[in-house]
């Protein structure tokens, strides 16, 4: 965590427990180019006067510090570790004056330059413990406490925050100061600054006034209408269940650029991915259900951890994992997005079981010692996971109940801080049931059971036997007990209609389900139908057989994402060879009309041809994945989502010089899908496929970009010049990524994303040994983001070998290496590891 202070657990129980942090006062002079100058007034008390604390402040400089009146000796800060701070009194006022850098890696205060109109545009992103890069506080989420902010900027700018705008005045020439009222209660985490000639629509919605704003050279795609639509649904779903208003007078939304994630949960200032959500290009149904889904787990976060904030890290999974189950709740019963529970499922669910079979797996609920190993702990576990459990919950104590505790939860701890703990005892106290021993299983042990049906069936087709075994991989031994659905299903033409559905409880490692004995077999028995329990699960041969043809024949999306996740989890697991998968993947998907589960399995589909297929059989696939793209092509609705689909589908999947020449025909223009819609971003998609097919030039690249002046255009061609698959070329890029100077996130992460290509493995070989040469280093100069992103896009992911396992061994078996760098590490081992396996299946298979 280079320029920080990555605080433990012990020094913020010490210090909560000494201090109580009465009032900010924040004042910013945003003027300058490279660093801004920050004022901050803290009040605050000591229940032991005289002791010592020290207060966190990452500023370039520290230009004077008082407490109580009184000079403090800064000659001992460093943005490391703070300043520190001795003699405190029972009540305390301290003024740190500091000069602070202008953030280019998405952490602390962003400053972005647009480069359409040379504007400069600022947000702020302080979560995990980033505010220390923007104004001194005591940045633990625990000390709450009120802000006021006061920012000086060009008089054209628009600044927003936590509050509304409570007075502007003139502060010079073409300056204007902007007050803001006093904020209600809160972390240092979910404060917020931003500022620029932000395009603003407004709208208010029961008595909240409601914004969204984007760069002024984005407003003509900003669909303000739509983004209004999904937020006040989200308001009215939450209101009516959650029983507790939302507590402030506004909610602002931006969408911002070179944003890490996908968006961050500011208290009533709420910040956007522009790059993921403001769609310059045609999208489909797909893109506006998980931007939906983005914008409904964000305000789900207003109650749960905003309102009422977790107490330390410790609860983070608590955080995420309820936005991420709320979000999707409320998708389904709130907005046009009924199916959201399959895209779930499909996308967010495959997540967090591919994170728990890591060998840095951990229990959803886990002690965080220090910032650095928060800031590695944002993963598939802490959210799909732990999503999955709360979800389980839900059905374990009945909504009703659930509601009724989470009522209580919020009315006892607004404003304040809480532990599960504390919201367990809610739920138990509303549902009558005891919760301990379920928590203790689901949230405190690692991994994920496998859930195997074994049938015996007789001469007369009935069932004498049906058993469901449950497994646990030999380090992580823990059987839960499961409750799961079981659907019976039988062929009615190519429809495959629900005879019945039991639900069973399954405890270790047998359970007979007898209520199926002498009942006619179906053609497909589904364990865990309806996606009740967080497991994997695999298919019994008759229902495998009737698949291969019938998959699409299931009404409901849930259970053909429930067979598309077996006949996946199977793929990584070895027990089903690639080229069977892919030829699952061509029978199947020309009949799915699930949008979101066609693309999550098309890109499941290119893993498995990248990662677990035979290399001397992955051609063939690539040519089988492109010949059924090009069937659907055929028959899409011109101009329709599907087309695009398929467009992208084919565009991924070609190879071959002739598919490049198709490809080209497509750009030009010269031969083209009728309908199909090759606009700003499907033209920068086609140019980065032919790019990394050695048919595009860097020339090319720089006139598509002449045309695409733009951050979104500046990102796409860094991606397709990095694509070039020339020595000399992955050499500039290598050099660019390692050198010294370390690019801006945005560059940064596009220089990584063209650098390492499934189209050309061998081309980049010899980065692997030159990884661990540099990865320590790189780690250790830059900020958290894009040392992880480092740490896992250049990780020689591609180069599936028994050398690439020596290699990284040989790394981690080295002293010295930051933990959180070394869990990054072998979670790439780990994915070669399977692939190994997987490969060798799929030979056998040939």
């Amino acid at each position: 965590m280079a320029g920080v202070h990555n605080l433990t657990q012990v020094e913020a129980a010490e210090r909560g427990r000494l201090l109580d942090v009465t009032g900010y006062d924040i004042t910013l002079d945003l003027t300058g180019s490279e660093t801004f100058r920050s004022t901050t007034v803290i009040t605050f008390r000591c229940t032991e006067p005289g002791a010592t604390t020290f207060v966190e402040a990452a500023a370039a400089r520290i230009n004077s510090a008082t407490l109580n009146g009184a000079p403090v000796d800064i000659s001992g800060w460093t943005p490391e570790n703070g300043l520190p701070l001795s003699g405190l009194a029972a009540e305390n006022t301290l003024v740190v004056d500091g000069d602070f850098k202008f953030s280019a890696s998405g952490q602390g205060l962003q400053r972005s330059v647009d480069p359409v109109d040379q504007e400069v545009y600022l947000y702020s992103q302080f979560e995990t413990a980033d505010a220390q890069r923007t104004y001194a506080c005591f940045d633990q989420p625990d000390l709450k406490s009120v802000f006021t902010w006061h920012a000086t900027v060009p008089a054209h700018w628009k600044v927003v925050s936590n509050m509304p705008v409570e007075r502007e005045e003139a502060a010079g020439d073409g300056v204007k100061a902007v007050h803001f009222a006093t904020s209600a209660r809160m972390s240092t985490y979910i404060t917020a600054i931003c500022a620029g000639p932000y395009h603003e629509v407004r709208d208010s919605h029961d008595g909240i006034e409601l914004g969204v704003f984007c760069r002024a050279s984005m407003a003509q795609y900003l669909d303000a209408d739509d983004l209004f639509l999904i937020t006040k649904q989200g308001f009215d779903f939450f209101h009516e269940q959650f029983g507790v208003r939302y507590p402030l007078p506004k909610y602002d939304q931006l969408w911002v650029p070179d944003f890490n994630a996908g968006a961050m949960e500011n208290f009533g200032c709420v910040t956007h991915a522009e790059s993921h959500y403001i769609f310059r290009s045609q999208v489909t149904d797909y893109e506006y259900e998980q931007r939906a889904n983005t914008i409904l787990h964000e305000l789900a976060h207003m109650w749960f951890g905003d309102l009422v904030t977790m107490r330390w890290w410790n609860d983070l999974w608590l955080n995420e994992s309820f936005a991420e189950w709320a979000s999707h709740w409320c998708n389904t019963h709130a907005t046009r997005f009924t199916d959201a529970w399959s895209t779930f499922l499909s996308i967010r669910k495959a997540w967090g079981y591919r994170q728990d079979q890591l060998s840095s797996t951990h229990p959803v609920y886990c002690e965080m010692p220090d910032l650095e190993a928060v800031e590695v702990n944002f993963d598939g576990i802490t959210y799909a996971k732990g999503a999955s459990v709360i979800k389980q919950l839900v059905a374990y104590v009945g909504l009703d109940p659930f509601l009724t505790g989470l009522r209580a939860y919020f009315a006892k701890h607004a404003w304040g801080n809480a532990t599960f703990d504390d919201l367990l005892t809610e739920l138990e106290s509303a549902s009558g049931r005891e919760l301990r021993k379920f928590a203790q299983q689901w949230l405190e042990t690692s991994q994920v059971n496998t859930l195997r049906p074994v049938v015996e069936v007789d001469a007369d087709g009935r069932y004498t036997q049906v058993v469901v075994h449950q497994e646990a991989p030999t380090d992580y031994p823990t059987l839960r007990t499961h409750r799961i659905g079981l659907g019976l299903y039988d062929l009615d033409g190519d429809r495959l209609v629900r005879r019945e559905l039991l639900e069973v409880d399954v405890a270790g490692e047998r359970t007979e389900v007898a209520a199926l004995a002498g009942v006619a077999a179906p053609d497909v028995l589904l364990v865990n139908d309806e996606d009740l329990t967080y497991a994997k699960l695999r298919l019994d041969e008759r229902s495998l057989g009737t698949l291969v043809q019938h998959i699409a024949g299931f009404e409901s999306a849930l259970p053909r994402a429930l067979c598309w996740a077996a006949t996946w989890d199977m793929l990584r697991d070895a027990e089903l060879a690639a080229r069977d998968y892919v030829a699952l993947v061509v029978a199947g998907l020309p009949a799915e009309t699930d949008v979101n589960l066609t693309t999550a399995t098309l890109r499941q589909a290119g893993m498995a041809l990248t990662s677990f297929a035979d290399p001397e059989w992955a051609p063939t696939g690539w040519g089988m994945l492109a010949g059924l793209a090009k069937d659907q092509l055929a028959t899409a609705e011109p101009g329709s989502g599907w087309q695009l689909t398929w467009a992208r589908s084919f565009i991924t999947a070609a190879r071959t010089a002739e598919q490049a020449v198709e490809l080209r025909g497509w750009l030009t223009g010269e031969t083209r899908p009728d309908g199909l819609v090759v606009d700003t971003e499907l033209r920068w998609s086609l140019l980065q496929a032919l790019a990394a097919l050695g048919a595009a030039t860097e020339e090319e690249i720089d006139a598509e970009l002449a045309s695409d002046r733009t951050a979104s255009g500046e990102r796409e061609a860094a991606i397709a010049r990095a694509l070039l698959p020339t020595p000399a070329n992955k050499d500039r890029v290598w050099a660019e990524l390692t050198g010294p100077k370390a690019p801006p996130n945005w560059l940064n992460r596009s220089l990584l994303q063209g650098f390492q290509s499934t189209r050309q493995v061998a081309l980049t070989a010899p980065y692997a040994a030159k990884f661990f040469e540099v990865v320590g280093d790189v780690w250790a100069r830059s900020d958290s983001e894009p040392a992880q992103e480092f740490a896992t896009l250049a990780y020689p992911a591609y180069q599936i070998s028994p050398e690439t396992v020596a290699l990284t061994d040989a790394w981690l078996s080295r002293d010295g290496q930051p933990a959180s760098l070394r869990r990054l590490v072998a979670e790439g081992r780990d994915g070669i590891l399977r692939a190994l396996k997987a490969r060798e299946k799929d030979r056998s298979a040939a």
